[in-house]
């Protein structure tokens, strides 16, 4: 017997390959637990690859960016796309990030993390990601990076790190929750992936928009101040700026980690979790958190 005439009609979006909305929500927060309760050792490690990642990132951008002759907005679009690549190593070879680890307060929301597992988890990462970001910032420097285009690059890298270093406190908290809302919602737009390439996909607008707005990334920064810092003295330093110094780059640091925090924990954490994980919005039948 033919059945096919009592088939409900197709949702108009059966035929898209990625996750939904909610689904995401879900794999978020069983992804939180993980991580939340994974190894101090793993999780160290893989805080230092991480750091390591986005240095990496902030590398390329940095020679995209120097020399560049297009202009203003074009300039630091190229050098955001560049910058992707850090997130893409950190996503798709596996990496633990403290700014992609504040979407975990979903699952503490979902009491499925403890504050103290969430705090463990946060200060291992945090810790590993400045070793692998300050280990890259000292390579590039040993390793004559810098000397590119006639000291250009070290000039470049040099002056990103002064701009950061002389930014007041409360722009660089702002800064930084915009900047980590943009993360998180990259992290987020790829787990919605199925595929290396959806998820490529999904994370270069986004970190695209950071970079090129100027906002400001804790881990990011971990690598450009303290290489501006390293570089000073060996490159051309721009006249107009103070040198950057060890005071700038940890009143940029805090600022930058307090807005991250904010900007992925609370701007696409909590408001997701409100959204698609909290008791009233959960579908009959569905276990209980």
């Amino acid at each position: 017997m033919d059945r096919t005439s009592n088939a409900p009609p197709l949702h108009p979006m059966a035929g898209m390959d990625a996750f939904a909305p909610a689904q995401i929500a879900d794999l978020v927060e069983t992804r939180g637990v993980a991580k939340a309760t994974a190894g101090t050792m793993a999780t160290l490690v893989l805080g230092v690859v991480a750091g390591a990642y986005i240095a990496l990132g902030a590398v390329f951008s940095t020679t995209v960016a120097t020399g560049s002759e297009l202009g203003y907005g074009p300039t630091r679009l190229f050098a955001g796309v560049a910058f992707s690549l850090g997130l893409i190593l950190v996503v798709v070879a596996g990496a633990e990030l403290f700014t992609g680890n504040t979407l975990i307060v979903l699952a503490v929301a979902s009491r499925r993390v403890t504050v103290r597992q969430l705090a463990r988890n946060w200060s291992l990462v945090f810790v590993g990601n400045l070793i692998g970001a300050l280990s890259v910032a000292v390579m590039v420097t040993v390793g004559g990076w810098w000397e590119g285009s006639d000291d250009a690059v070290g000039t470049t890298a040099i002056t990103i790190a002064a701009q950061k270093a002389v930014l007041p406190f409360g722009t660089v908290f702002v800064r930084g929750i915009l900047a980590n809302a943009l993360v998180c919602l990259a992290v987020w737009l790829a787990t919605g992936g199925r595929s290396v390439v959806d998820k490529v996909v999904a994370i270069v607008p986004a970190i695209a928009a950071f970079v090129a707005s100027g906002f400001e990334h804790s881990i990011a920064n971990a690598y450009f101040i303290p290489a501006g810092i390293l570089m000073d003295g060996r490159a051309p330093a721009p006249a107009d700026l103070p040198p950057p110094d060890l005071g700038g780059f940890l009143q940029n640091l805090a600022a930058s980690t307090l807005g991250n925090i904010v900007g992925g924990g609370v701007l696409v954490a909590l408001v997701y979790w409100f959204v698609y994980l909290r008791a009233p919005s959960r579908t009959p039948g569905d276990p209980p958190r």
